[in-house]
């Protein structure tokens, strides 16, 4: 069942009506098709005309769609033969941050990325995507073995951010996350890494900071989310939507601000409308810019980065 987002409602009120149509005339004599065809030409007409005109605040809630491809379906759509590694060999396996070796359009390659779950038990298994330390220390074992082998490194973003609760800082959540970023930067193969979702905060930048950095269309790439924003400017919540226009959390800003490379289109109606299509566009992104990252030397790769971020901003 399709969940709908509340600027969605004239669009799902119009399928539901065409539902009613079918249901009313199943077996039955009456032709609906042309009405049918007549509603879904306006629901299809009213999906686009929202999408086209999305607030950062409406992006947001389309990154977090709860039906949105997450991680293991990029991996089931891209990736053969993946071969899942885990643990970070001191601590545990986190859930949250999860990794493989595989084939990605013919390439050997290293995928990391969030995992957020779909239903409440995944999404509780994997704690909604919030990596742990031993997560990121996971994701810096399995980078360095890229390195080792010479293997370009993707990785898909989605978190709201890195896990806050006490336990997580115990065992040096800030530590885990800086080296973690400190290991993208120094690794001497291509990274490519992708918000597929939510980018937030250092949870996202600890396995983010790319050769290149690509963005889903609606996705949103910030260094707090808006209600944080909000909450500490404002001391509500409710002025998420004011936080979320000031922050520049889009991909559009973003690529003006130099903090990504490339935007993806997504279906209309979002990328949770058709996967499918949605993993095909990733997959090609990442492809072409693997093929133009992949004659550069360990030391151009490392200075490519090293341009890359210290130029973000700068207009």
């Amino acid at each position: 069942m399709r969940t709908y987002l509340d600027f969605e409602k004239p669009v799902a009120e119009l399928q539901a009506r065409i539902a009613e149509l079918r249901e009313t005339a199943n077996g039955g004599t009456i032709d609906i098709e042309p009405e049918v065809a007549k509603l879904q030409a306006k629901s299809d007409r009213m999906l686009r005309d929202a999408y086209a005109k999305l607030t950062p605040w409406q992006k947001t809630q389309v990154a977090r769609h709860p039906q949105r491809p997450h991680f293991k379906d990029y991996v089931a759509g891209l990736v053969e033969d993946f071969m899942p590694l885990a643990g970070d060999r001191a601590f545990a396996d986190d859930q949250a941050i999860l990794g493989g070796l595989g084939r990605l359009g013919g390439r050997r390659v290293l995928v990391i990325g969030h995992e957020k779950g779909d239903d409440t038990a995944s999404r509780l298994k994997h704690n909604f995507g919030m990596g742990k330390p031993e997560g990121y220390r996971k994701a810096i074992r399995l980078m360095q073995l890229a390195d080792r082998f010479g293997l370009p490194v993707v990785s898909l973003v989605d978190t709201s951010g890195a896990f806050p609760g006490v336990q997580a800082e115990e065992r040096g959540q800030a530590e885990a996350i800086a080296r973690s970023t400190e290991a993208c930067l120094a690794l001497g193969v291509p990274m490519v890494a992708a918000i597929v979702g939510e980018g937030g905060s250092g949870g996202a930048v600890g396995i983010a900071a790319a050769n290149r950095v690509l963005m889903f269309e609606h996705a949103v790439y910030s260094v707090i989310s808006p209600e944080g924003c909000a909450s500490i400017l404002w001391r509500t919540a409710d002025k998420a939507p004011d936080a979320a226009e000031a922050m520049k959390v889009t991909a559009a800003d973003l690529m003006r601000l130099k903090v990504i490379d490339e935007i993806v289109p997504e279906p209309v109606g979002g990328a949770h409308r058709d996967p499918a299509a949605a993993i095909a566009a990733l997959g090609a992104a990442i492809g072409g810019t693997l093929d133009s990252l992949s004659g550069m030397t360990g030391d151009q790769l490392r200075a490519d980065r090293r341009r890359k971020f210290l130029a973000m901003g700068d207009l």
